[in-house]
């Protein structure tokens, strides 16, 4: 666990030790830029959840690259200004991350996730490290890495990480904690922590003050993780039901989102001998890909050529089949 902290926290140390030495000169940096910053993050992030990670993990990556780290090596008109900023960087390179991660550039988007979270530190914003913590825990969990899974997500919920943030990111990544828990095979320990993310989702509300980075984690949200976490555990009936639930909670502006849980959902449908049933599911994700730019959708297209390869050549599944193909060839 040390050793995964260590490699998780320390990649990004030389990086953010440049962007926040003094400068000689520089241009002093307020209030207004800190919103700006956010406020790109935020277009970004709406960008991923409706386009996928590749449809504009360039445009971010340079964005953080000039404009951020010339902000951050600003001069501020007092720390607390510094801090906010650094806060603000630190949502950047974690979207950044995130699009990294969910484009399968997987070696960027750790490096950029582990900067996002020196970043928070720097900022003295434990939540935020914790957020990008979950999403180191969630690439490794998807990487089949459990026991690295599992560390960082027991980081992402530790001490002040949990404790400082918000309901809803209590839950989120309480139950990015669950999944890791239950990959690791640790069922009961899982299912304590699960019941805990339900229990602050619930007990969120409207009028909370939250971030702007939760503003994706929903109730279809929390069910589509809770799926994800049932089928590591070996439930695959209630998986199923969490994800038909998530399926039908899902907001309409989260289009790269819906394919991806539509996805897993087909998935466990054809394991569970319903190739039917999966095969309309996963009609429906295909329908949902255009203009979508995924590693985990192209994992899903795959999937579906994989699954039907034996049934391919039916005139049930062969249309079905070729636009999975047709997808992979334009993804």
């Amino acid at each position: 666990m040390d050793l995964t902290r260590r490699e998780a926290l320390g990649a990004a140390a030389a990086t953010v030790v440049s962007w926040g030495a003094p400068p000689t000169a520089g241009r002093r940096y307020g209030t207004t830029d800190v919103a700006r910053v956010y406020s790109t993050a935020g277009g970004f992030a709406r960008a991923d959840q409706k386009l996928g990670g590749g449809s504009a993990l360039a445009q971010v990556t340079t964005y953080l690259l000039n404009d951020v780290q010339r902000m951050v090596t600003g001069v501020f008109p007092n720390e607390s200004v510094r801090a906010a900023m650094f806060a603000a960087a630190s949502e950047v390179a974690y979207v950044a991350g995130w699009m990294a991660f969910d484009d399968a550039r997987h070696g960027q988007a750790r490096r950029l996730l582990t900067t996002s979270v020196k970043l928070a530190e720097e900022a003295g914003d434990p939540a935020l490290a914790g957020h990008a913590l979950r999403a180191l825990a969630h690439q490794a969990i998807e990487l089949e890495k459990p026991n690295d899974a599992l560390a960082l997500a027991e980081a992402s919920v530790d001490g002040d990480r949990y404790r400082t943030a918000c309901l809803r990111e209590r839950a989120l990544i309480g139950v990015v904690h669950a999944r890791a828990l239950a990959t690791a095979g640790l069922g009961g320990a899982s299912a304590a922590a699960l019941l805990r993310a339900e229990n602050d989702l619930a007990a969120a509300s409207s009028g909370d003050e939250e971030p702007s980075r939760v503003f994706f984690f929903s109730e279809a949200s929390l069910a589509h993780e809770t799926g994800r976490t049932l089928y590591a555990s070996g439930d695959l009936n209630g998986a199923e039901a969490a994800l038909t639930r998530s399926v039908e909670l899902r907001g309409k502006e989260f289009v790269r989102t819906h394919a991806v849980t539509l996805g897993y959902l087909g998935e466990i449908q054809a394991a569970r001998g319903h190739l039917d049933r999966a095969g309309a599911t996963w009609s429906t994700a295909l329908d949902a890909t255009s203009g979508v730019r995924s590693g985990r959708v192209r994992d899903m297209a795959a999937t579906v050529r994989q699954v039907l390869q034996p049934v391919r050549a039916t005139s049930e599944f062969a249309d079905l089949d070729q636009r999975a193909a047709a997808y992979l060839a334009t993804a």
